[in-house]
């Protein structure tokens, strides 16, 4: 019988697991046995170990030195905590730069990057590749009967983007590949443009600086290549390590909001998703944009469970002012993680450091020691967190779905575009934000994924849009499906070509309409949207205000929900209505303020039957995990004020052990959080 590696990770470290990165090797040894002896008051399970000790490791080609990390495995492991050991090539050490310079990134300007930060790496450098495997059989070899290793964490956060000759040669290989013949380039690149025309490979190179605008096909096929060679680096390491240690679960780290890489395909090769997150605390918003990165992770595998592998404990230090994390908030921050489908709740990092670029960044031990309300909060949460190890494993289940897709990313923020400010994650977020203020559960897909669990999809600007895609799309509504999609979405096809048949090409008969103009509106302007009096979709008092975008959009088979009120497109629809099947797609010509884009969405939801995991008050979050027999209600407040929430169900709320019933008054402080287990039936 297969035995699946997480399966064998989840027998040693049921339940949420606790954590975070720990670096001993910025301490002499009398701190470590402090550090274990902490780590076991606060239950701490799982450090992240050796993600930047390359230098230490091997402090010159060829020379190792082993004996400190044998130390610190055997002493965590003899104080019960194991070890997500990584592969150190996230920062490579100065002897590799100086011996082999090659090595070394260059950025688009062609200066080569020196050493003094991390992820200064050339990924198409065989040196670096080989140097950064050797390490790694090393580890493998010598640890893999050590107790302590749970997992592998391979490299850290990959975010190269290299310009050097090296990648040159392999981004022209890459092509070859992609394209056989250099007249399908050729085709597809439309390089008839500006006497592009390429005559032989030779003179075909990936994007350095240009007099204007690089190729818009070019540039996608480059950010394509740059996402594909870090996953290699990923894809080796990480075959070598399953040769010799089969049964350990191997992952990396993502980023929030991180255009470089296509996480969708990375995730496939993961036995785990894992994620790093430091939502801003200045951000009015960041709380719903956490939730929408969240919700990815735990989408990107299928709903599985995901690891949140990196959050600060209290302030960060990388933005211009670093507001703390008020008290309670950290411990919010960590459930709403949970409450989203995260197995783990883990931190960078476990002590502070005391020197170099991130000595201001928090960590669950701060400077100040035990004697930190930070610490004191990382010890109650260590605690409270051994209270829900039932969530462990537990799925969620949606029936909506919004679309986020790399690839359209890259291509949407691309270049000679009607707006040239565009900002994806920012329109993304947006209409994430509106199904998160409903309190509906999300799931974050592609348009070429399966789409028929879902009764609502969002596609929110899919600019670039296959022929599959626009077909599933279709398919999607005429099979009885609610769609919203928002303006700029069906323009182009994979390659950056306009689709025919007039804007927008790939979805004209899905919306009902077609655009005669783009009409993008100045930073400092706006127009009013009012409801169209007897359609069925919005109340008649629905009104919106229109920035950065509008659409001169003429009705065919659809019907205006809502027109403009005033400017050159005055009393002209701004949103439309079209049945088509069994469903109907809503089709949005403009930027809606928040309030308008919220209600609108809810309009679309209600139609569609969709109701809210739990009925709650603004300001109090509302998630749900079910496992075969179980489920499990997520409350979490993060307004200022008390929140009262009247129950639906009977069950145990797990952190208090309150046996509730229906009708039951929940009161939620202030950053309060109850999480109620009942029977599913």
């Amino acid at each position: 019988m297969s035995h699946p590696p997480m399966n064998t990770f989840r027998d040693r470290l049921s339940g949420i697991v606790y954590g975070g990165d720990y670096n001993p090797e910025q301490w002499p040894r009398s701190v470590w046995h402090e550090d274990v002896e902490l780590m076991r008051a606060a239950n701490v399970r799982l450090v992240s170990l050796g993600i930047f000790s390359w230098s230490a490791l091997e402090p010159a080609d060829g020379t190792f030195e082993f004996g400190w990390l044998d130390e610190i495995m055997d002493l965590l492991w003899s104080n019960g905590v194991a070890v997500n050991l990584a592969t150190p090539n996230a920062s490579p050490p100065p002897w590799l730069a100086e011996d082999f310079p090659e090595t070394l990134m260059v950025e688009r300007n062609g200066v080569r990057v020196g050493v003094g930060s991390r992820g200064h790496f050339c990924p198409s450098s065989e040196v670096y590749r080989d140097r950064s495997r050797r390490m790694a059989r090393m580890l493998a070899e010598r640890y893999r009967d050590h107790p302590a290793l749970a997992m592998w964490h391979i490299g850290n956060e990959y975010h190269s983007h290299c310009f050097c000759d090296l990648c040159d040669d392999r981004f022209r290989r890459w092509l070859q590949d992609k394209y056989q013949s250099l007249e399908e380039l050729n085709r597809r690149w439309g390089t008839s443009m500006w006497s592009q025309r390429y005559s032989d490979w030779a003179q075909v190179h990936l994007p350095k600086p240009v007099r204007g605008w690089v190729n818009p096909a070019r540039e996608l096929d480059f950010a394509r290549f740059n996402s594909d060679i870090q996953l290699e680096l990923f894809t080796r390491e990480r075959d070598l390590l399953k040769s010799i240690t089969p049964h350990v679960p191997t992952t990396t780290n993502f980023m929030q909001f991180f255009r470089l890489n296509d996480y969708r395909r990375w995730a496939e090769e993961l036995d785990v998703v894992a994620l790093d997150i430091y939502p801003n605390p200045a951000d009015p918003a960041g709380l719903a944009k956490a939730a929408l990165q969240y919700d990815l992770m735990r989408s990107l595998r299928a709903g599985q469970p995901w690891m949140l592998m990196e959050q600060a404990a209290g302030a960060v230090s990388q933005w211009p002012i670093n507001l703390v994390k008020q008290p309670g908030r950290m411990r919010l921050g960590s459930y709403q993680a949970v409450a989203h489908g995260a197995d783990a709740v883990m931190f960078f990092q476990w002590r502070a450091s005391r020197f170099g670029q991130e000595k201001f960044h928090s960590a669950m031990l701060p400077h100040g020691g035990q004697n930190t309300r930070t610490w004191q909060e990382v010890l109650a949460l260590g605690d409270e967190l051994t209270r829900i190890a039932d969530v462990a494993t537990a799925r969620t289940h949606a029936e909506v779905a919004i679309v986020w897709d790399w690839e359209n990313w890259w291509a949407v923020e691309g270049c000679a575009h009607p707006d040239n400010t565009y900002n994806y994650a920012d329109v993304v977020s947006s209409h994430h934000q509106a199904l998160w203020n409903a309190q509906v559960a999300v799931d974050v897909v592609t348009l070429s994924a399966d789409l028929s669990p879902y009764r609502v999809l969002i596609v929110p600007n899919q600019y670039m849009m296959s022929e599959a895609q626009q077909a599933a799309v279709r398919r999607f509504v005429e099979n009885g499906g609610h769609a919203l999609i928002s303006y700029f979405s069906g323009i182009v096809d994979q390659d950056d070509q306009i689709i025919p048949n007039g804007y927008p090409g790939g979805l004209r008969e899905v919306i009902g309409a077609h655009i005669r103009e783009f009409s993008p509106l100045a930073p400092e302007d706006s127009v009013a949207v009012r409801a169209v009096a007897e359609q069925s979709l919005v109340d008649d008092a629905f009104a919106a205000t229109a920035t950065r975008w509008q659409d001169d959009l003429i009705t065919e088979s659809a019907r205006a929900v809502a027109v403009y009120t005033a400017g050159e497109l005055a009393g002209q629809p701004a949103v439309v209505d079209n049945a088509l099947g069994a469903g109907h797609a809503v089709y949005l010509g403009a930027r809606l303020d928040q309030p308008a884009l919220d209600s609108l969405i809810r309009a679309v939801l209600d139609r569609a039957g969709i109701r809210p995991v739990h009925a709650a008050p603004a300001g109090v979050e509302v998630t749900e995990r079910r496992t075969a027999d179980r489920r499990f209600l997520f409350l979490l407040n993060h307004g200022q004020d008390k929140a009262t929430v009247r129950l639906d169900r009977r069950g145990v709320e797990l952190l208090t052990g309150q046996v509730v019933d229906v009708g039951h008054e929940l009161v939620l402080e202030p950053a309060g959080v109850v999480i109620v287990k009942s029977p599913l039936a």
